[in-house]
């Protein structure tokens, strides 16, 4: 009885640390690793498909705040999607006396919590084929799905994004790669 109850706390010990392995795996993103074991910026700042993000998130005086305990969800969009923006929004954008309003852009993008896609699929599944996530912001995001793996977030303007990269697992939350920007009202 004793070695029964001893090898069945053995695998599910092993299974435990499966999970967490399979859960804390390095992600690829902009040609560069992404380590659980690193913080949001930490990754961030390595990702070549993010220099514009970045440098928002400096401008907005963001970076400790993102270094933080967190959990944060981070829906990240890449430089090609900043690129569909406006031209000279942007760089508007990074002019110190629109911090205000670069930080409100910014922290749209961010979310309480660590949410996976798991999490978000779940959510959606319970909300009838839609969720709606609250922003740091305190904007709303709606997530639906398009298609069986796809998960589009639709912001306040209307305008869509879809997530591109899925489960950036970092110390303090996780990232998601968007195509687009998306903006608060």
């Amino acid at each position: 009885m004793k070695k029964s109850i001893l090898k069945l706390s053995m695998i599910a010990l092993m299974l435990v640390g499966v999970q967490s392995l399979k859960a804390q795996k390095t992600v690829m993103v902009g040609g560069e690793a992404m380590y659980p074991m690193k913080n949001i910026i930490e990754n961030a700042v390595n990702s070549k498909d993010h220099t514009t993000l970045v440098a928002a998130v400096k401008a907005a005086g963001l970076v400790e705040t993102l270094q933080g305990a967190g959990p944060f969800t981070v829906f990240a969009p890449t430089n090609s999607a900043f690129d569909k923006l406006p031209e000279g929004t942007v760089a508007t954008l990074l002019k110190p006396e629109n911090k205000q309003m670069l930080t409100a852009v910014l922290t749209y993008h961010v979310v309480a919590g660590k949410m996976d896609a798991d999490t978000i699929v779940k959510a959606i599944k319970k909300g009838n084929g839609k969720a709606v996530l609250t922003t740091v912001s305190g904007g709303k995001l709606t997530a639906m799905m398009n298609g069986e793996r796809n998960v589009t977030l639709t912001d306040e303007k209307g305008n869509t994004s879809n997530i591109s990269v899925y489960d950036v697992y970092q110390s303090n939350g996780v990232i998601h790669v968007i195509d687009t920007v998306v903006l608060p009202n």
